[in-house]
């Protein structure tokens, strides 16, 4: 696997000095300050590929801009209200510009309002760095006593809404704003926030959308971009559910295997792919990660190497990120599938047989803590995520399984 680093451009606080150092093969980006459902024009795609190939002495990297994530489907496009029209017209030129610049790979997910979501962005994890971790209680306090979301104590079992009442009620107000300012952050590079006004306005745009309704939407999207994306050398690859079941009475439609062969079914084009998230995926623990990369392998364009702990049975459950070799996926078997599907590929005498991943969400570590960044996307994690993935990878190929 091409071994790549998620870098939020020029104001990211780990450089490409710093990436560079890490040993990777390529770099995963997007233009953040575009709006979506805007076009990315051509100007503004060369831009970002002369910064990635430009270390900050000025120095060439070595590196190039081979996958974008994300290209954000807009939620007027999902929903099909607004100039929706107008925006995947949008979408579709960005596809084209992104092809001319030959950047190939384009991630996006179908998640309405919300990308990734976790009530801690800051909890100590048992090795004392600090991790992502989504809190079911946490959720059902925020959503029925803080937002006051109408209907919100009915998504959640008696159980769950008894025990988010005590919580909310020995919360102090220090709890309750970082709790919320936790759950209304806009999109992960963007610097977006939203106040409980703004945020409830962009959950009422959902009301009485179901999510077969945003299936059939999803897919009639892709009716239209998957044939163009295969016509000019793009490969499509959508993102799990984070996590994989519905938040805030939003529809979730890509959380399961049937999900996505459901997809694939519909639209049997191979540039209509998949990002294969291991702690997405692995949030749930009805779905067999190994036996998914085996079913979707020709499909999957793109890896996150994450695990996650699931605290709790059944879905939704707790979870928090946990290191990338533990966690409650047995991420070894993930990567030699992984590995297969590539070898697969090497035989079968295809022209794109390597499938890029990075490693995701890494911990807080040394003196990274506190020195600010994107949570999930500080250095010294993520680095050493990368190393143990590089080194599992490595004995893999170099030692096979009997």
């Amino acid at each position: 696997m091409k071994q790549t680093w998620r870098w939020y451009g020029p104001n990211d606080p780990v450089s490409l000095a710093d990436i560079k150092q890490a040993g990777v093969e390529g770099i995963v980006t997007a233009l953040h300050h575009v709006t979506p459902g805007d076009v990315w024009t051509s100007a503004e795609i060369e831009k970002r590929k002369v910064e990635v190939a430009t270390l900050p002495d000025g120095s060439p990297s070595g590196l190039r801009w081979d996958v974008v994530e994300s290209v954000f489907i807009s939620d007027d496009i999902k929903a099909r209200t607004g100039d929706w029209r107008d925006q995947l017209d949008n979408y579709i030129q960005s596809l084209r510009n992104l092809a001319a610049a030959d950047v190939r790979v384009v991630a996006y997910h179908t998640m309405p309002v919300l990308d990734w979501t976790r009530t801690d962005l800051k909890w100590k994890h048992p090795n004392t760095g600090l991790a992502l971790r989504f809190d079911v209680i946490d959720m059902a306090a925020f959503d029925i006593h803080i937002l006051g979301r109408k209907g919100a104590a009915q998504s959640y079992s008696d159980g769950v809404a008894a025990q988010a009442q005590e919580r909310f009620a020995r919360m102090d107000d220090a709890q309750k704003v970082t709790l919320t300012n936790n759950l209304t952050a806009g999109l992960p590079g963007s610097g977006e926030s939203w106040s409980l006004p703004e945020f409830s306005d962009r959950l009422a745009v959902w009301d009485g959308i179901s999510a077969d309704r945003l299936r059939q939407n999803h897919l009639d999207f892709l009716a239209e971009v998957a044939p163009l994306a295969e016509d000019i050398g793009i490969r499509l690859a959508c993102h799990p559910d984070d996590p994989p079941f519905p938040l805030f009475g939003l529809p979730r439609i890509m959380s399961t295997q049937a999900d996505f062969q459901t997809m694939f079914d519909a639209v049997d084009l191979p540039a209509n792919g998949m990002t294969f998230c291991v702690g997405s995926l692995g949030s749930r623990g009805d779905n067999d990660l190994p036996e998914m990369v085996r079913q979707f392998g020709p499909r999957i364009h793109f890896a996150h190497l994450r695990n996650v702990r699931r605290e709790t049975d059944g879905v939704p459950c707790t979870f928090h990120e946990d290191d990338h070799l533990a966690g409650s996926t047995n991420m070894i078997q993930v990567i030699k599938a992984l590995m297969d599907e590539e070898n697969r590929r090497k035989s079968a005498g295809g022209d794109i047989t390597s499938i890029p991943m990075r490693p995701d969400h890494g911990h807080e570590l040394l003196s990274d803590i506190g020195a600010g960044g994107n949570p999930g996307y500080t250095a010294i994690g993520r680095l050493r995520g990368l190393a143990e993935l590089r080194g599992a990878m490595m004995a893999i190929k170099e030692y096979p399984p009997c």
